[in-house]
């Protein structure tokens, strides 16, 4: 069950990154909606990692892994109170 969360909010966040490159994309509805749900998660991690060179924004990969470990974490403590 959290796997499958996770993996749908990953997928969520990747699209959601993708439809930057395109023009206008976050203007649709898709993307209006991806964004209510992502930019909450995104928006501390851009607070306090700078984009490099000006340009590239290493956040999400940031956000993504930090995502990534809060789910090992939660489901090694779980496994624990379970077994």
């Amino acid at each position: 069950m959290l796997s499958t969360l996770y993996q749908i909010y990953f997928y969520m966040v990747i699209v959601y990154i993708l439809m930057s490159w395109l023009p206008n994309a976050r203007e649709s509805f898709i993307g209006e909606l991806l964004g209510k749900f992502v930019e909450p998660y995104l928006s501390p991690f851009r607070r306090f990692i700078p984009p490099l060179f000006g340009v590239l924004d290493i956040s999400p990969i940031v956000a993504l892994l930090v995502l990534r470990l809060a789910l090992v974490g939660l489901i090694s403590v779980l496994r624990y109170f379970v077994y």
